[in-house]
């Protein structure tokens, strides 16, 4: 039998074959047909958005509780959803914010300092130090990355009295960079882009730098586009650890203080401010939300077209 010689596309996913006189002697699919069942395919769609919704139960009572009354919000047994919303415990809390001495513009524009610079530093120096982790061999670099991977284990209870002791020599206390200078040094972030990066080919690194790129050229033009999924995690991480920072210790001034450590303030007024406290738990946890929403997408698609081999 002849060679078959011409190969024409008829479909999207089929292709005909053909001998040297033109007889078709192949019809082959592209791709695999999966071996799961539609009723396997169903039950695992149930269960996936079983799981879902009972993640999903905590945020939406946060929302309905944000929306109740407060008779609503003390009735037993407690409904889920609900019954007769209203907007009241919104305009206590703008009510309250307007009898601070200190205004609401200013809390939330100390939490936009503090998330942005710390998110911002944090995301450079983490990718910037795991790069020559990565990508080179030198001496002491399985050592450093041991001791990266040992700080993990520690909970920020454990540290929080060496790293106050720090700011303190520093003189940083009561300032905005005790919050932001120690977001520079999370290891997390540096573990997780060092784990990312290494995923990418030495022979891509190699190229740019036979083409006489830098290093500093290689890392920010070659190798953070590749780790997109990564360092979009991590500033999702870093924008919700920093974004509920109250300032602890380490802030004293009322007009230094973030906004999370105000609502927190507003809503620790007793039973009476129940509503304004559920109010606070909506504001507090709708940013990240809707932040982690918007950069969920971007993860998404970068880790579904980003995949890369040697």
């Amino acid at each position: 039998m002849a060679a078959p010689v011409i190969s024409k596309r008829i479909h999207k996913s089929q292709f005909a074959v053909y001998d040297e006189r033109g007889r078709k002697i192949k019809l082959a699919k592209r791709g695999k047909k999966l071996s799961r069942s539609t009723g396997g395919t169903i039950a695992l769609f149930l269960f996936i958005g079983l799981f879902a919704v009972f993640m999903a139960l905590p945020m939406v009572l946060t929302i309905s509780n944000a929306f109740k009354p407060l008779d609503e919000l003390f009735y037993f047994p407690p409904r889920f959803m609900v019954r007769n919303p209203t907007l009241s415990n919104f305009s206590d809390l703008f009510i309250l914010l307007q009898q601070s001495w200190v205004p609401f513009s200013r809390y939330f524009l100390n939490s936009l300092i503090i998330t942005g610079f710390g998110t911002l530093g944090h995301l450079l120096i983490a990718s910037a130090a795991a790069y020559p982790l990565a990508k080179n061999r030198f001496p002491g670099s399985q050592f450093l990355m041991s001791m990266v991977i040992l700080s993990l284990m520690f909970s920020p209870v454990v540290t929080g009295i060496p790293n106050f002791l720090i700011l303190s020599q520093l003189n940083m206390i009561n300032t905005q960079w005790a919050l932001i200078v120690p977001a520079f040094a999370a290891s997390l972030g540096l573990y997780l882009m060092k784990q990312f990066m290494e995923q990418v080919p030495d022979s891509l690194v190699e190229s740019a730098r036979m083409d006489g790129c830098r290093e500093i050229g290689i890392w920010w033009r070659i190798v953070m586009p590749n780790v997109k999924p990564a360092w979009l995690t991590l500033v999702i991480l870093m924008f919700q650890a920093l974004w509920a920072n109250t300032g602890g210790v380490v802030i004293h001034s009322e007009e230094l203080r973030p906004l999370t450590f105000a609502m927190n303030m507003l809503a620790g007024g007793g039973i009476a401010r129940a509503g304004t406290g559920a109010a606070v738990m909506f504001i507090t946890m709708i940013v990240p939300v809707t932040f982690f929403v918007i950069s969920q997408s971007r993860i998404v698609e970068t880790m579904a077209t980003s995949g890369m081999k040697e």
